[in-house]
């Protein structure tokens, strides 16, 4: 097994870093924090053909594979940025996955449609609150055994829930996401969608992944620049100790965040396993990451004028669109133990 990066996608990562950097600014990010997007944004990705970049070339995309896409997602994530690429990416998935939704799959390269993911099931005509469903045309979404994609009627709009990770978060119900597309039905819709679910943990593992590493980046560079008793604070060991912890934390976890997408890639059976196991490892370092940082930054950590906050919010609240931690801890245990005497 080798994860170290391609020639191909050293030159990707340079390429996204550049256009995250120019169109992702703190001030950007910001600008677009009431409602968790970035339309301009949106469009340069739609120009670059960055949405459907994991869509089989035959089908318009760009045939690249799950490590691709984890390269691009670790920039976002550095950046923050405001779309919720991990959940497009994976909607876009079953869409190209289903005859019925490649229509749509055209719409999303030419930038006509924007798509998002609800990951738990429809229950009583709703699945929410959906991350990115406050800026998106089509939800992809499993309603008992049929896996569905959803719009609102021309006119309609989706009103954004207030959260404090800008994670532009909607309630989907059927009563306003009336029009439905039958994408797959039975025991293959359950797997598809659960598939995509799968997809989705590698993809916001590594954005929180790059978010982790910025987070870090911003913590040194203030212990670097703050004085107290005539030094930086960087020189007392307590400050040294607990960056190096989350340090050495943050490699581990970049290390199985790699790990989880070449095992998508190349079909091991531990595929599904790894994945939530990058999804929350990478959580909890991108967590304690940003938590340290903004400790360190003292009470200016809190406030708005500090990017550090917006690391913090993020951290904690971007893995929330899955629900509960422990629920996703017991599936890991069940993954990895069922059938254990």
């Amino acid at each position: 097994m080798d994860l170290a990066l391609t020639g191909d996608q050293l030159a990707l990562r340079e390429s996204v870093a550049g256009l995250f950097a120019e169109q992702a600014t703190p001030e950007r990010v910001r600008a677009a924090e009431a409602r968790g997007h970035d339309a301009a944004l949106w469009r340069v990705l739609v120009q670059s053909g960055v949405p459907t970049m994991g869509v089989p070339e035959e089908l318009g995309g760009g045939g690249a594979t799950v490590s691709d896409l984890v390269v691009v997602a670790i920039e976002a994530g550095r950046r923050v940025a405001p779309v919720d690429l991990p959940g497009a990416w994976a909607a876009a998935h079953l869409l190209a996955g289903s005859p019925a939704g490649h229509g749509l799959v055209g719409a999303v390269g030419a930038g006509e449609v924007l798509p998002a993911l609800a990951l738990r099931p429809l229950r009583n005509g709703s699945a929410g609150p959906v991350a990115g469903a406050a800026a998106a045309d089509v939800v992809v979404a499993l309603d008992g055994d049929e896996l569905v994609a959803l719009s609102r009627p021309e006119g309609t709009v989706a009103e954004p829930l207030p959260d404090l990770a800008a994670a532009a978060l909607a309630e989907v119900s059927t009563a306003v996401w009336s029009q439905r597309r039958v994408l797959a039905t039975g025991a293959a819709a359950v797997r598809a969608h659960a598939d995509a679910g799968s997809l989705w943990r590698v993809l916001t593992a590594a954005a929180l992944e790059g978010l982790r590493q910025e987070a870090l980046r911003l913590g040194v560079a203030y212990v670097l620049d703050r004085h107290a008793f005539g030094v930086p604070i960087a020189w007392f060991q307590t400050v040294q100790h607990r960056l190096a912890d989350v340090a050495t934390a943050g490699d581990g976890a970049e290390l199985l965040v790699h790990e989880a997408a070449w095992a998508r890639d190349t079909g091991d059976p531990r595929a599904a396993a790894l994945a939530r196991m990058a999804f929350l490892f990478a959580a909890r370092t991108a967590q304690e990451t940003a938590a340290a940082s903004l400790h360190f930054h003292g009470g200016y950590g809190y406030t708005l004028e500090y990017d550090v906050q917006l690391y913090y919010r993020r951290a904690r609240g971007w893995p929330l669109a899955l629900g509960a931690p422990r629920h996703e801890l017991r599936a890991l245990a069940t993954d990895l133990f069922a059938g254990a005497a």
